[in-house]
């Protein structure tokens, strides 16, 4: 298995700050999207992120290359730390009803693709934890489906199944923008 990481990673656990550096700038971005995109919170993505690169530094000493690539692991511990924070925000009462977005036209067509954005984030937000995180892995982080499949532990059919069911739900959803 060949891991483009595993040489930074090596100078990770030893403590090279360049290395850290270099290893920030190549994974954050992707990480941090993906946090963002499955919580639909930017600060909670950034939390997430933050945590998931503190248990990085702390697996680097003791990394085994050839057991999995980094990226592969990386996105694990990130998809895990966001279920832990889904599964808490369940777990918690809503005293109040949340606002509901204006729906009507926006004056100009910035506020109308923010509008857009919004709507489809929220859509994203209620799907199924597991269709959105299909979605996200294949679609926003550009992962093919084999690679999301074996991330999520499934197989690439289930994987399929689970795109067919989120794009079918997006769909309906936004079906009222088609016009858009």
């Amino acid at each position: 298995m060949d891991d483009p990481d595993e040489e930074l990673l090596a100078r990770v656990g030893r403590g090279d700050p360049a290395a850290v550096r270099a290893l920030m700038g190549r994974k954050l971005p992707r990480v941090l999207a993906l946090a963002q995109r499955m919580l639909g919170d930017p600060a909670e993505g950034e939390d997430v992120a933050q945590e998931a690169f503190l248990r990085a530094w702390k697996q680097a000493p003791q990394w085994k290359p050839g057991q999995a690539r980094f990226d592969t692991w990386l996105h694990r511990v990130a998809l895990n730390l966001c279920y832990d924070r889904l599964r808490r925000r369940r777990e918690v009462t809503v005293a109040l009803v949340p606002e509901r977005a204006d729906e009507g036209p926006a004056p100009d067509r910035g506020l109308q693709a923010r509008d857009i954005g919004t709507r489809v984030a929220a859509a994203m937000q209620a799907l199924p934890d597991r269709q959105r995180e299909a979605i996200v892995l294949c679609h926003y982080q550009e992962l093919s489906n084999i690679e999301a499949a074996g991330l999520m532990g499934v197989s690439v059919d289930a994987l399929e199944s689970l795109l067919a069911r989120g794009r079918r739900n997006l769909r309906g959803a936004l079906s009222d923008m088609a016009g858009h």
